[in-house]
């Protein structure tokens, strides 16, 4: 059974900085491609950042790159996301989501395991 865990999120001032985590437990395989979501109510759940545990490469949305960075735990099994410059347009509930492969990394249909998701509001 696969289980995903985010813990991290909270409130914070424009500018500021939070860290998410994302333990992913269960999965068949060591290697895997551990992806960052975020929805907010009435918009589609976007891809914020994702990260190839097999050799850490990772991808980014353009509302990320820059500000966010996603990095993995020596066990290929969580993956962070560290948030800088925070921006009020950044709130919403950040899911992490995971497959096999990081192809379409950003495509939230690929994936059929998600976390329960965790709040990140940001105020101005």
């Amino acid at each position: 059974q696969v289980r995903l865990v985010e813990s991290g999120g909270g409130s914070v001032q424009a500018g500021g900085s939070l860290r998410l985590s994302c333990a992913a437990a269960g999965y068949a395989y060591s290697s895997k491609c551990i992806t960052w979501f975020r929805q907010t109510p009435g918009k589609e759940r976007e891809g914020v950042a994702g990260i190839y545990t097999g050799g850490g490469t990772s991808y980014y949305a353009d509302s990320a790159r820059g500000r966010f960075t996603i990095s993995q735990g020596n066990d290929k099994n969580t993956a962070y996301l560290q948030m800088n410059s925070l921006k009020p347009e950044d709130t919403a509930t950040y899911y992490c989501a995971v497959k096999l492969l990081c192809l379409n990394w950003g495509q939230r249909n690929e994936y059929s395991y998600w976390g329960q998701g965790t709040q990140v509001t940001v105020s101005s």
